[in-house]
């Protein structure tokens, strides 16, 4: 019998705890602005937003991403999950895939993640190993 990869067996990127605010507005919008939203992981390879307000599934978006160094990370990204949930254990929200992101923005993104005082455990990972 085949076994179905998990979600997380499907990443190219471990996930980190991550809490930076995050502009977003959907694809091709140019009205000023955007929705605020607040991380709650992070990689080089997505996101995952917490809200109670959603896109759905396979909307394209556009977000911002101020780093703690100071600079803003620009990319595309497509909504590849929603969590509804409002129990303890799950927080509403949306994973978010990038789809366009510069090397120079993921290496940034990478760098940010691996600073000091930066989470050491990956998302999911109960024993931090």
């Amino acid at each position: 019998m085949k076994k179905t990869p998990g979600r997380r067996d499907m990443r190219r990127f471990d996930r980190r705890s991550a809490e930076l605010p995050v502009t977003v507005r959907a694809a091709g919008n140019s009205v000023q602005g955007g929705i605020h939203l607040d991380s709650a992981d992070m990689s080089e390879g997505g996101a995952f937003l917490r809200s109670e307000l959603l896109f759905e599934v396979g909307e394209s978006l556009d977000l911002e991403i101020p780093l703690p160094n100071g600079s803003v990370i620009k990319a595309a990204g497509r909504v590849v999950r929603v969590s509804r949930s409002r129990e303890r254990e799950s927080v509403p929200g949306m994973g978010i895939e990038f789809t366009k992101l510069s090397l120079q923005d993921r290496r940034a993104i990478a760098a940010s993640l691996l600073k000091p005082g930066a989470p050491a455990k990956a998302v999911g990972d109960k024993n931090g190993t």
